[in-house]
């Protein structure tokens, strides 16, 4: 009688338990579902980004720990030492777990909702330092959470330490080409010689293309005929990186060649090429700017004309460089002359017969 007892009243205790955890866990969720409209106004991003990182792994922890007391207080009851340490373990694990989530979510919101606040308000961001904030954020996180874990265990740190740096020469030399592109990516991102979007070659090797992410071991490149390169970041400490994505301008260098018998003609079309160069909207006038007649050709006089755009844009670029084109040859046709074409002059001596004769 008294066992049954006993059973009804923590059965009555459980129920009320229950009832009083699950009108906490809807509340939580009532009290966060009205904050978070709030903090969303807010002109900070943690703020909602923990909210959000927040709201779904309390829940989880409030059941893990109500159950692991529950269960810890019954084995107290029967006496039960070995279930009773369990659960204790169990429940400063979850802690553990709880805060190692949290934070790993709250890295990862606070990244997305930087993004988005950044779209929205227009402006520009840096996307490789983000991404190389965010994963030295998670590696932190990761450490501190591993070392967290051997202390509960009671595991010796600086044992483990000491064996670590033992073992690591031996890791260094058996992975060295990994370490070698993890270090490579680490300067990378700390030197920034390119970023996330931007058009990068290398005139040591056949890399060209748009950077697409910027990993730990390996860049991703989307070369113009739209096929991925995967390139080791180790590769990039040894070749050398060009980035036209970050030119001030685009330079238009090109000869021009007219007829050896408009050789009276070429002052005026100079003169008229630079003065029209001058006045072109798309050219860069401050920059340096020449036309000259340089060349002695096989079948052409030829003139340089060397001039900047302020279009850095391939498409933009295409556009002024074409005007520009049609406006010489308007001035060349404007001057009597014409543009040469390779000719072949071949002279016959006298008292050679040909067929004809």
């Amino acid at each position: 009688m008294s066992w049954l007892s006993f059973s009804w009243g923590y059965a009555t205790i459980l129920f009320l338990l229950l009832l009083a955890v699950l009108a906490f866990h809807f509340f939580i969720g009532y009290l966060f579902k009205k904050l978070s409209p709030k903090l969303e106004k807010t002109h900070f991003y943690w703020d909602s980004s923990l909210l959000k990182a927040l709201t779904f792994p309390f829940k989880i922890l409030i059941w893990v720990l109500v159950f692991s007391f529950v269960s810890e207080a019954l084995s107290y009851h029967f006496e039960n030492e070995t279930f009773c340490s369990f659960f204790r373990t169990i429940r400063s694990l979850s802690v553990l777990i709880f805060f190692f989530w949290v934070l790993m979510r709250f890295i990862k919101n606070m990244e997305i909702d930087y993004v988005k606040g950044q779209r929205k308000k227009k402006r520009a961001y840096d996307k490789t330092t983000l991404r190389a904030v965010c994963q030295i954020s998670r590696i932190v996180v990761i450490v501190i959470a591993f070392l967290s874990l051997l202390q509960m265990f009671r595991i010796n740190i600086s044992a483990v330490l000491a064996f670590g740096g033992a073992g690591g020469i031996v890791v260094a030399f058996a992975a060295k080409d990994l370490l070698a592109n993890f270090f490579g990516g680490l300067m990378i991102f700390l030197d920034r010689p390119f970023n996330v979007g931007d058009w990068i070659r290398s005139p040591d090797r056949e890399i060209e293309g748009h950077v697409e992410t910027i990993g730990w071991r390996l860049t991703r490149i989307r070369t113009f005929s739209k096929r991925i390169l995967y390139v080791p970041n180790g590769v990039f400490s040894t070749i050398s990186v060009e980035n036209p994505s970050r030119m001030s301008h685009r330079r238009i260098k090109v000869r021009i060649g007219i007829r050896y018998e408009d050789s009276a003609k070429m002052g005026e079309i100079v003169t008229a090429a630079e003065k029209m160069l001058r006045s072109e909207g798309g050219i860069d006038t401050d920059m340096r700017i020449l036309v000259r007649f340089d060349e002695f050709g096989t079948s052409s006089l030829n003139f340089l004309i060397y001039c900047f755009t302020k279009a850095v844009q391939l498409t933009d670029y295409l556009t002024v460089q074409q005007s520009v084109y049609l406006k010489i040859l308007e001035i060349i046709e404007r001057h009597g002359a014409q543009c040469a074409f390779p000719t072949t002059t071949l002279h016959v001596p006298e008292g050679i017969r040909t067929l004809e004769s």
